[in-house]
């Protein structure tokens, strides 16, 4: 049974300039995500839409700050960008998911970027 234990946070730590969110685990693992990768990748049905067909493309992130961390229930947190997002809902197995496939994740949003003529700037 201790083989199927998820990974649970011991420590979030937002960098003074709100550009970076580190999320140590109690397995040892520590991951940083920066604000462009968590508000690109939102979990909420704004970006990732109700279906695959659906997902949108959000351009003009790169200097996106999050302004606030906030705890849902015990589970998850609610991430309040400076852009005004802050529908999504961020679990931890999420951020796991996002650290794990962020190769593939990212290298997948910038194809999409350079695919539709967007850039990362405003």
């Amino acid at each position: 049974m201790s083989d199927n234990k998820k990974p649970w946070p011991t420590e979030l730590r937002l960098k003074k300039d709100r550009k970076v969110l580190t999320i140590t685990f109690d397995d040892g693992q520590a991951h940083e995500y920066s604000a462009e990768y968590l508000r690109v990748c939102s979990p909420s049905a704004e970006v990732q839409g109700h279906s695959p067909s659906q997902r949108k493309t959000v351009p003009g992130k790169r200097e996106v700050a999050i302004m606030q961390v906030e705890p849902v229930g015990n589970y998850a947190v609610k991430l309040h960008f400076d852009d005004l997002h802050n529908s999504g809902i961020y679990s931890w197995d999420y951020f796991i998911k996002l650290a794990e496939e962020r190769e593939a994740l990212w290298g997948g949003y910038l194809k999409e970027l350079e695919d539709k003529g967007l850039s990362r700037d405003r």
